[in-house]
């Protein structure tokens, strides 16, 4: 068995889907409107087209050797440098004058004006105006790693309505950073080969003077006949060539050390940060600031997309990236400084290994061979220069043929191509938000709107309130009834309301009856027609009266003139014999309102009462059409005249209020309110209606087995009625 809770649970969510059923076509209404608008304001806004390059970019070796393993690690803060560089002023300037981006930018957002560099660069890099900018970002460029632990980077372009220069500009972007990669790598190793040619040079004059200076010797002191590669046996000797080949050593680290420290030097302040990785600079310390560096740059970035100039988190992050990059340029200069003193130490290590050469070759000179000995040190220091000659040459062809391989710079993996949808505004995006929105728009408003309604919901709330019990219920679309839809379901909802007439009335004393309604337009006088007809058509002498002479209504439903009618006879220039006239009906008669506009007075009202005592012997039951209840007059009249008064309540028409006032008011004037119709009920709706209509639907078979024998009188009869109920 269901708890209490459970069970008001079920019946609020009951309560809620029959709210949105009800209110389906409000719902299915402001979505498409919202549909509709997004659909104008997408066609209507700026389209962007974007254009996509994906590159991969390698890190660099210090220098290419052809035959050793390749290979190292992702380094995270070299592809963030990358992508910092790729929209730099260095790469995008140039960008800017090989696609003449100044005209075609100031074309696109300065109304044909040319830009300066600094301003297409700014739209490119920086910032676009808002009302132009593409989403989700400020400028025209956006340049991303594809994700992490790789070296694939994403150079995007948005242009406004030209996709050709989307394209050119992402696939000029990869071009040129590849040859501004190839021009640093190449300037490098060209400045390194004019430096080792200019000192093999030296040490060729070196050596060619070096063996002029042997062959002196040797005519000096008349020496023919040595071989000068004989072995030196004195162990002098051998000390002293010991030491001569740590001074050439000493030299060529020397050598190393100045170049190295020089280079450094050399290197603008701005573009040393870019040597600081695990091969070039190998500090710790400087490698850790400048991940820091980075990281805060990454922050600094995020919040200039976020807040203003002078917000102070902004200021904060700016003065925190000047103050590390005060730290990092320090750090770099402290680094030059020891490069220094180690070019320092070597020559002093060199000027001394070579005070104490000195000192050697001296005292030698004084030992017992000191003939010999001057010619076999001038040897010696040729063989020491050939070989440094050597040496330093077969490193310049090294240095040449490195030079000459192909430099790994980066790699194109997929060209931008000219986009033919544009990728800003998305149109399956704007549609489905559009969609969502219009529902949760909808059927927020349907259920606000269903909330604030204050109409009877159903059977059981309305007998509840007024008190009086539910004669009938009238579905939505019935049309007239005549005598071929006396047998279908057109006709069973006034048989039924007939049928709970008779039950809660004495039919004896119930014969002249009035329907009434709270306001205009609820189907008063249809349903009185109908129900007439069907007590007609059921062998009873029906007679109906038009009390309603502002607005009859009567004489449509009959195909009858207006007059002369009820207004003749109150005014005595008509028999009432003469006015009544039969309808197509069998046993039913009309007797119209009369062409005037007037209202009844008690005058007209005592003749008509009058007239309806005659009319009691001629016919089983009369039915009276009144005006509405509320606003005028005329009902309350009428209402004292008759026997028994219905009240005819609209569907969901009237608030509560209305409804309780108006059976107030007939209950002051009336001899017996007998009850209720609820007219024109939607098959849809809720509650307790659902039965009636389940009912009404069991002689639907037999209707259908009706009309196919007899089509054409009964289409006739469908049409006529539907004309007059289009017609009122």
């Amino acid at each position: 068995m269901a708890s209490p809770t459970q069970s008001e649970d079920s019946s609020s969510l009951s309560f809620y889907l029959r709210a949105l059923y009800l209110r389906r076509w409000l719902i299915l209404t402001i979505v498409a409107l919202t549909l509709i608008t997004a659909i104008i304001v997408t066609w209507a806004m700026p389209q962007w087209y974007r254009a996509t390059v994906v590159i991969k970019v390698d890190k660099p070796e210090e220098q290419v050797a052809l035959f050793s393993r390749e290979g190292s690690g992702y380094d995270p803060f070299f592809s963030q440098e990358q992508v910092e560089i790729l929209t730099s002023k260095q790469i995008l300037y140039q960008v800017i004058e090989a696609l003449d981006l100044q005209q075609k930018l100031g074309d696109m957002f300065a109304d044909g004006q040319k830009l300066s560099p600094g301003q297409a660069y700014m739209f490119l890099a920086e910032r676009v105006p808002l009302s132009k900018g593409p989403p989700l970002a400020r400028r025209m460029i956006s340049v991303r790693s594809t994700q992490q632990g790789t070296s694939l980077i994403e150079i995007s372009a948005w242009t406004l309505g030209d996709p050709q220069l989307a394209a050119a500009i992402a696939n000029a972007i990869a071009v040129i950073y590849s040859e501004d990669r190839i021009a640093f790598a190449t300037a490098n190793q060209t400045e390194g080969i004019a430096r080792l040619r200019e000192e093999l040079e030296k040490q060729g004059r070196i050596v060619s003077d070096q063996r002029d200076a042997v062959e002196n010797l040797r005519s000096e002191l008349s020496i023919s006949g040595v071989d000068l590669d004989m072995a030196v046996l004195n162990q002098d000797v051998e000390n002293l060539r010991s030491i001569e080949r740590s001074l050439i050593q000493l030299r060529v680290e020397a050598i190393g050390r100045k170049s190295r420290w020089e280079n450094f030097k050399a290197i603008p302040e701005e573009d040393r940060l870019s040597l600081v990785n695990s091969e070039l600079i190998t500090d710790v310390n400087l490698q850790d600031l400048l991940q820091a560096y980075m990281l805060q740059q990454q922050q600094y970035a995020k919040l200039a997309a976020q807040l203003g100039d002078e917000h102070p988190e902004l200021k904060a992050s700016r003065r925190s990236i000047e103050t590390i990059r005060e730290q990092l340029d320090n750090l770099l200069n402290g680094y030059q400084r020891s490069l220094e003193l180690s070019y320092l130490e070597a020559k002093a290590r060199m000027e001394e290994l070579q005070r104490q050469l000195g000192e050697m070759r001296s005292a030698q000179i004084d030992s017992e061979t000191s003939r010999m000995r001057p010619f076999e040190d001038s040897v010696e220091k040729l063989r020491e220069e050939e070989r440094i000659y050597q040496t330093m040459k077969l490193t310049l062809r090294q240095r040449e043929i490195d030079f000459q391989a192909p430099k790994k710079s980066i790699e194109i993996l997929s060209q931008a191509e000219a986009p033919v949808q544009s990728a800003w505004p998305n149109w399956f995006l704007n549609i489905f938000l559009a969609l969502l929105c219009g529902s949760v728009l909808g059927i927020s408003v349907a259920l606000i709107v269903d909330l604030c309604d204050t109409s009877f919901r159903g059977v059981e709330e309305i007998e509840k309130l007024t008190g009086l019990p539910a004669l009938g219920i009238i579905p939505r679309g019935l049309h007239l009834i005549n005598a071929s839809s006396y047998e279908t379901t057109q006709a069973e909802p006034y048989r039924v309301l007939q049928t709970n007439l008779e039950l809660v009335s004495d039919p004896s004393k119930s014969r002249v009856l009035a329907l009434q309604s709270a306001g205009p337009g609820e189907g008063k006088s249809t349903t009185l027609r109908n129900l007439a007809a069907v007590m007609a058509l059921s062998g009873q002498k029906v007679l109906i009266i038009d009390t309603d002479l502002r607005r009859p209504v009567q004489h449509r439903h009959a195909k009858l003139s207006v007059g002369p009618g009820l207004a003749n006879v109150l005014d005595g220039g008509m028999a009432l014999d003469e006015a009544i006239r039969p309808t197509d009906v069998a046993g039913l008669d009309l007797l119209t309102s009369g062409e005037t506009g007037r209202a009844l007075n008690r005058i007209a009202v005592k003749k008509l009462e009058a007239e309806l005592h005659h009319l009691r012997q001629r016919y089983d039951v009369i039915f009276l059409d009144s005006p509405p209840v509320l606003g005028l007059s005329d009902a309350g009249l009428i209402a004292g005249l008759v026997d028994t008064v219905v009240l005819v309540v609209q569907h969901r028409r009237h608030p509560r209020r209305m409804i309780l006032r108006a059976k107030q008011t007939i209950d002051t004037h009336a001899n017996e309110l007998a009850g209720l119709v609820l007219n024109r009920v939607p098959l849809s709706a809720e509650g307790d209606y659902q039965y009636y209509h389940a009912n009404y639907a069991y002689y639907r078979g037999q209707d259908k087995a009706r009309m196919i024998k007899s089509p054409k009188s009964d289409m006739a009869d469908e049409e006529s009625a539907e004309g007059i109920r289009l017609k009122e």
